[in-house]
């Protein structure tokens, strides 16, 4: 784990993504349909557990019942037990957060996604029964219920849970991206209530900090992840003293000395709706932002970009972070970076562990040492946030990309670095 920025004896840093899917039941019933099979919730603990490295996971399907049987049977079995701080501990070695990931839609029009966490498996099965009447297949992951954003929020907090936008500018599904301007508007007083909004694979902290009703909340960069090699693909660190529900609480609304001290993310160009995509010609626009045309067709048949879309709505040219805010490390994950195939991978962590080990502590030189200086040049190209991008956009990821000249670009051992990019 990295040191802690505040030098304090009593708290220490621990990793955490906080929006990881199941795709089945051990039962084999299907949960996220777009999810990976693989994706069961014993397989997500031990996947945090021996590849990725993270202290404390959040599993955000746990609403569905066929899940919680799942999680009843391994606390029943033993494998995972309930902490006095709230969260489940699985083999002692991570924790995991229990989440529900539901669509709201607004009387006026408009859908966007939201996560509950919950502190305790009660409070999980009590959130559960009440919206088993408001969805048709409660089984079933990221369901539209008939609420609106702003009952989920107040449904949420009297179960003592804790209440947290989803992915916030996609132009799908999202507050900003589907709903409104400003997300004050769907929640009126209650706004002061919502401690952390999920940024997404296409936004950063920098975009998000041109609005500012965004100044008081934390930002949370999480995976999304929809396949068990894509957890961890963005995470936050955050300092506390233990690895608990209640410890995640106090961070995220900056109690104690708790804080999100660090995001790592993706450059917000390998996300999948950065730039405005048009639908006639099938291409990614490159042209300056904002845009809600195509630029070659003229035509208005596009998804438009989350960049596009904060370029829209921004109170500030520049981003304006508040003094709590943490740095955002851009970094590339394994699984994009070049050359990086599942052998190459398993060879990785059979030498140094975990993916944290080897984004954060291998050096150039014990790279090179395992997957040769191609290899190696390109995780540290990525991992410094200095590899080549093509910008994503309409549902296609972005790509990280290789030339010539990057092979000029020295080798070192430093972890990921903080840019702040031009548009």
């Amino acid at each position: 784990m990295p040191d802690s920025p505040l030098g304090s004896t009593n708290l220490r840093p621990f990793y955490f993504d906080g929006h990881v899917h199941i795709g089945r039941t051990s039962r084999n019933e299907p949960v996220k349909i777009t999810a990976s099979r693989d994706l069961t919730f014993a397989n997500i603990a031990r996947e945090c557990v021996n590849r990725k490295g993270i202290d404390l996971v959040g599993i955000i399907d746990c609403g569905s019942p066929a899940v919680i049987r799942d999680i009843q049977d391994m606390l029943g079995g033993g494998d995972m037990v309930e902490l006095p701080g709230g969260g489940l501990r699985y083999l002692d070695s991570v924790t995991v957060i229990l989440g529900s990931e539901i669509e709201t839609g607004e009387v006026g029009g408009g859908t966007s996604h939201h996560v509950s966490y919950f502190r305790s498996l009660g409070q999980l099965l009590q959130f559960s029964n009440t919206l088993s009447g408001l969805i048709t297949n409660s089984d079933l992951s990221s369901q539209r219920c008939g609420l609106t954003a702003r009952q989920l929020l107040d449904l949420t907090d009297s179960l003592g849970g804790i209440f947290m936008p989803a992915h916030c500018f996609t132009p799908h599904k999202s507050v900003y991206g589907n709903c409104v301007p400003r997300m004050a508007y769907l929640f009126g007083d209650a706004f002061e209530r919502i401690p952390a909004i999920e940024l997404g694979l296409s936004a950063d902290s920098f975009l998000a900090d041109r609005l500012d009703e965004l100044k008081s909340k934390a930002l949370l960069s999480n995976s999304d992840a929809h396949s068990l090699p894509k957890i961890a693909r963005e995470y936050n660190v955050l300092l506390l003293a233990e690895p608990t529900f209640d410890e995640l609480v106090r961070a995220l609304r900056r109690e104690e000395n708790r804080a999100v001290v660090a995001n790592y993310g993706m450059d917000p160009k390998l996300g999948k709706y950065h730039r405005t995509y048009c639908l006639h010609c099938d291409r990614v626009e490159e042209n300056p932002p904002p845009l809600s045309r195509c630029t070659v067709c003229k035509g208005a048949n596009v998804i438009k970009g989350v960049l596009d879309r904060i370029m829209e709505i921004q109170d500030f040219d520049v981003p304006e972070p508040p003094a709590h805010r943490g740095p955002y490390h851009y970094q590339v994950p394994l699984q994009f970076v070049p050359k990086v195939g599942a052998v190459t991978l398993n060879r990785l962590l059979n030498r140094f562990g975990t993916e944290m080990a080897v984004l954060h502590q291998a050096s150039a030189d014990d790279l090179v040492a395992v997957v040769g200086r191609e290899i190696a040049r390109n995780i540290v190209l990525a991992r410094s946030g200095t590899l080549r991008l093509q910008a994503g956009g309409g549902g296609k990821y972005g790509r990280a990309v290789t030339s010539e000249k990057d092979t000029q670009l020295k080798l070192f051992a430093d972890g990921p670095v903080v840019r702040r990019d031009e548009l």
